[in-house]
């Protein structure tokens, strides 16, 4: 079966009632876990600051979970957060939160232990997603940009 384009599927969406709307959502929420996340975002997470806090605390406890017996475990368990770092900044799609999100990750980075400059991927890792912050600072305002720039310098230094 070939998925239609988000604009026709936005057109039938128009045709249905809101009891229709409701167990479409409902079925689609059991389907997949993201589905079942990103409603959640959407219907209950209406403040960001409040949705920052609560991802930062997932980061912290799967920190605690980094099964730290080798630095191949240890570089699996860190990618693993990252991906679900970048599934939570999909939901959100604001960049003040990526970038949160992002130093935060970094910051968690720099403090683990055993360190990570003893390895060279993680190290360059880490490299990269300093790198990366960088490049979507560019797209914010430049009084967010320098408080931002503040930041990573501490996590360079």
């Amino acid at each position: 079966m070939k998925a239609v384009s988000v604009k026709e599927i936005s057109q039938e969406l128009l045709n249905l009632t809101p009891k229709e709307l409701r167990d479409l959502c409902l079925r689609l929420s059991k389907f997949k876990k993201e589905n079942k996340e990103l409603l959640t975002y959407l219907l209950f997470e209406s403040s960001e600051e409040a949705y920052v806090v609560s991802v930062k605390e997932e980061i912290d406890h799967q920190f605690k979970r980094v099964n730290r017996k080798s630095y191949y475990f240890i570089k699996k368990g860190l990618r693993r957060i990252l991906l679900n770092i970048r599934k939570y900044i999909r939901y959100s799609q604001n960049k003040k939160t990526e970038i949160d999100l992002l130093i935060y990750y970094c910051s968690k980075l720099k403090k683990f232990t055993p360190s990570i400059q003893r390895n060279a991927a993680l190290r360059n890792f880490y490299i990269r997603q300093i790198g990366t912050i960088r490049e979507k600072l560019g797209s914010l305002h430049e009084d967010l940009q320098y408080d931002y720039e503040m930041e990573i310098k501490t996590l360079d230094g």
